[in-house]
């Protein structure tokens, strides 16, 4: 008889309706998460520093999803990750603000988000750099 560890992950995707795994050290991850105002418009949602729960890390890892090139959303019991989750975001953001409006707009389109995301990347890695602070493996 075989024996399957469920995971954390698992986990998620029979919880929370959202959960995001982001990096909290990130200046422009953080900022990002807070100017989404999910909880307005999604009934539960978790929100996961991977800095506090390396282990989380570790199994993202063992998915082959390193959480230092993109951040993850599980939601409607999905994985998420990189432009896909940012895009996955944009669609449950609240419509306040003229930069939360004008930033979901722009990564609602999935090949923008696609194009975009890349940039987004290369921005948070050399925020980290310019900080001094650790990538998160």
């Amino acid at each position: 008889m075989g024996f399957r560890m469920v995971g954390q992950i698992e986990n998620w995707m029979n919880g929370p309706e959202l959960v995001v795994v982001y990096d909290g050290l990130c200046p422009f991850c953080s900022a990002y998460i807070q100017m989404l105002r999910l909880k307005q418009s999604v009934r539960t949602v978790e929100l996961i520093d991977a800095r506090s729960r390396p282990e989380i890390v570790e199994e993202f890892a063992a998915r082959g999803l390193d959480l230092d090139n993109g951040m993850s959303v599980i939601y409607g019991s999905r994985l998420y990750y990189g432009s896909d989750a940012v895009n996955v975001l944009s669609h449950l953001t609240t419509a306040s603000g003229l930069v939360n409006r004008g930033v979901a707009f722009v990564l609602r389109n999935p090949a923008t988000a696609r194009t975009i995301y890349p940039v987004m990347r290369h921005g948070r890695a050399l925020a980290l750099t310019l900080l001094r602070r650790p990538s998160l493996n």
